[in-house]
């Protein structure tokens, strides 16, 4: 163990504890396996105030975005069951799943960049489960049950009348709040509007919509009633990749050990700094705050979410002992150790440039992204037929209107430029909004213009104004000849 940690693992009495024995005794967990119930103090503060905005913006936006539409389109829809995709009213198909596949990586990239520069923030400031738990849940067991003392000493009381009815109505709170959550999170699947006519026609009707609703309001009630923090410190993956992300110079909650050690209870009138005393006066108040249960003087955990909580609770005791804030803060480990000032990094500049080539490339291809997607298929079987010394190939073809207007379309053959079209209805195709149109068309070649058995052309989509849409490569059969 260095001189650092040794410094950070310090008592009250400035001895060295035990690192092992200490760690699992600040950990949500003990060393024989049991969880540790973690009842945190209720948060105040400048930094509170920020996050509070923040998650109460999202929630807003959690349960306004289902109810926006955009040219009669959801603003967002995830359908997975029936491929249908929209995202800020576009509609999106599987055959451009490749675009979504290339924006979940941009936005990977997004996260790890920003996870290098400034850690775990996106856990304590955007995570749904954070913002569920502290903003919603956590905010009603205050409400019930009280703050950090009281909930702890409820907790330890018989099962009486008090206990019962503030634990009944918690739960019931709970059961209702997680259930709501369930239904906003399946409009963001099937719309809203499939969502209220599940609801009004009953259970009976959509047995099989009612058994998933059941257990996904289960599932958010098992987390945020009883899992809670063990999201974060056992199950997230985030929490995992933090630890090969963040580095020296990474921006994170931190301790200021330097200033804070050795920490030493709060005497009124007494010289901190010619007693050999940090600022730390070693009140507990960062622990009691944190929602994970840790001790941020113990340096970078895989628990701190980054909720700055405790920075809050620091500042406030710093403030009524006449020290200076910022003990603990915003910093980097190599800013507290050495007192250099923040530096954006060679491997921070390398994915930032990574991220901006790909959302650039992600941008063009939502540009580019055609207005209709056509495809011509030879039926399964089928070969050509000569009359009238015209060569003739049956064709079925599909069309996909991925724009928010109804197209009128007509269909030439661009190469070789003699092919003719012919087809049982009108040579003008309509094709309606965000749908898919189905048909069969001939396309005839005389015989002298076809030199090959199987010849490969291009048929070309045309809209009104004669401006080419869409294209398709396919081939064309014909007699076989022999060349000499």
């Amino acid at each position: 163990m260095s001189d650092k940690e040794e410094e950070i693992l310090r008592g009250g009495q400035g001895q060295v504890l035990d690192p092992e024995t200490y760690r699992d005794s600040i950990g949500t967990m003990e060393q024989s396996g049991k969880r540790k119930w973690v009842f945190p103090k209720k948060p105040k503060g400048k930094y509170t105030n920020y996050r509070n905005f923040v998650s109460y913006l999202l929630l807003a936006v959690y349960f306004i975005v289902p109810f926006i539409k955009i040219n009669g389109n959801p603003f967002f829809l995830f359908n997975v069951i029936d491929r249908e995709f929209f995202i800020v009213g576009q509609p999106f198909y599987p055959q451009d799943f490749f675009i979504l596949t290339l924006g979940a990586i941009a936005s990977l990239l997004f996260i790890i960049i920003f996870t290098i520069a400034f850690g775990r923030i996106f856990c304590g400031w955007i995570c749904p489960q954070t913002i569920f738990m502290e903003s919603i849940f956590r905010k009603i067991e205050y409400l019930i049950e009280g703050d950090r003392n009281k909930q702890m000493k409820l907790d330890r009381q018989e099962w009486n009348s008090e206990k019962i009815w503030k634990r009944s109505l918690k739960w019931s709170i709970y059961v209702v709040i997680s259930l709501i959550i369930t239904h906003f999170m399946f409009m963001y699947i099937v719309g809203y509007e499939q969502v209220l006519n599940i609801v009004s026609d009953g259970p009976f009707t959509h047995p099989t919509n009612f058994i998933v609703m059941i257990l996904f309001t289960a599932a958010f009630y098992f987390v945020f009633a009883w899992f809670r923090e063990q999201v974060c410190t056992l199950v997230c993956p985030y929490g995992r990749l933090q630890g090969v992300l963040i580095d020296k110079e990474t921006i994170n909650v931190f301790y200021d050990f330097n200033r804070g050690e050795n920490r030493s209870k709060w005497r009124k009138g007494e010289d901190r700094k010619a007693a050999g005393k940090g600022d730390c006066i070693d009140c507990y108040q960062c622990v009691v705050v944190c929602p994970t249960g840790i001790d941020i003087r113990d340096g970078q955990q895989l628990e701190c979410i980054n909720c700055t909580a405790c920075i809050d609770a620091c500042d406030e005791v710093m403030e009524k002992v006449g020290l200076p804030k910022g003990l603990v803060r915003y910093a980097s480990e190599k800013e507290i150790e050495t007192g250099a000032p923040y530096k954006f990094t060679g491997r921070m500049k390398g994915f930032a440039v990574v991220l901006v080539l790909l959302v650039g490339f992600l941008g063009y291809l939502l540009s580019s992204r055609g207005e209709m997607e056509a495809k011509f298929i030879k039926p399964a079987g089928s070969t050509f037929f000569v009359r009238e010394g015209k060569i003739t190939n049956t064709y079925n073809y599909t069309f996909l209107n991925k724009t928010n207007d109804k197209k009128i379309v007509t269909i030439k053959v661009i190469e070789p430029a003699k092919g003719e079209i012919s087809s049982s209805g009108s040579s003008r195709i309509t094709v309606n909004r965000d749908k898919i149109t189905k048909g069969t068309i001939n396309i005839s070649f005389p015989e002298d213009a076809m030199k090959l058995s199987k010849q490969n052309i291009k048929i070309g989509v045309y809209d009104m104004k004669g401006e080419l849409i869409d294209s398709y490569e396919t081939y064309f059969e014909g007699p076989f000849k022999l060349q000499f």
